[in-house]
């Protein structure tokens, strides 16, 4: 009898030991996961500009005819973002309700400017239909060469000093928070950011 209890609490221990080393290696596995579907931010293809460069400065007219100034220090000290668009750009068209958001959620320290460039009728037309008269609109190819700018939806994050932030190709809401997420943070991209956390979390494993 108790060489048979002795075996079972043997095989017992035997049996947890086997459930912890299965739990273990789930967790790593959980975490490589977690990895592979980490966040991704907006996707950053520019050769022109990079995070930290002073934003091209220019002065604009928008469709009203307002006189506006981007890049430079601002005042009163708020930020600045470049969303670039076209009327046919489809994905274009299904941001605009993430652009009414950021407008309204973000007010407190950043400004929105929609950039394109073709003929006025046509995107006087665009902002009556897609009802954006909230925002700054201009018009010109000079600064989407400025700014890099190759395809669209794209925009560019600068900061109250006249500094780019961060820039990418803009797909989805979660694209257009990792700009905010990014300048937040202090750092070009999301992509950064999550690279240099597990990074130091396989330096501290290493340790």
């Amino acid at each position: 009898m108790l060489e048979a209890l002795i075996v079972s609490n043997l095989l017992l221990w035997i049996i947890v030991v086997i459930l912890g080393v299965m739990v273990f290696a789930l967790v790593r596995q959980i975490g490589v996961l977690y990895e592979r579907v980490a966040p991704a931010g907006a996707l950053m293809v520019n050769q022109t500009l990079r995070p930290g460069d002073a934003a091209p400065e220019m002065e604009l007219l928008t469709v009203e005819n307002k006189k506006i100034r981007i890049g430079g220090v601002r005042e009163p000290a708020r930020s600045l973002l470049l969303f670039f668009l076209a009327p046919d750009c489809p994905v274009c068209k299904t941001l605009l309700p993430v652009l009414f958001s950021a407008h309204k959620e973000e007010n407190g320290w950043l400004d929105i400017v929609l950039a394109s460039d073709g003929p006025v009728e046509q995107h006087r037309k665009f902002i009556e239909q897609q009802k954006l008269s909230r925002f700054d609109y201009v018009l010109s190819e000079i600064l989407g060469r400025s700014y890099g700018v190759g395809k669209l939806p794209y925009s560019v994050l600068i900061d109250e000093q006249g500094k780019v932030v961060t820039m990418g190709i803009i797909n989805s809401r979660e694209h257009l928070e990792s700009l905010f997420e990014a300048k937040e943070r202090g750092v070009a991209s999301i992509q950064e950011y999550v690279k240099k956390h597990y990074s130091a979390e396989a330096e501290e494993g290493a340790g």
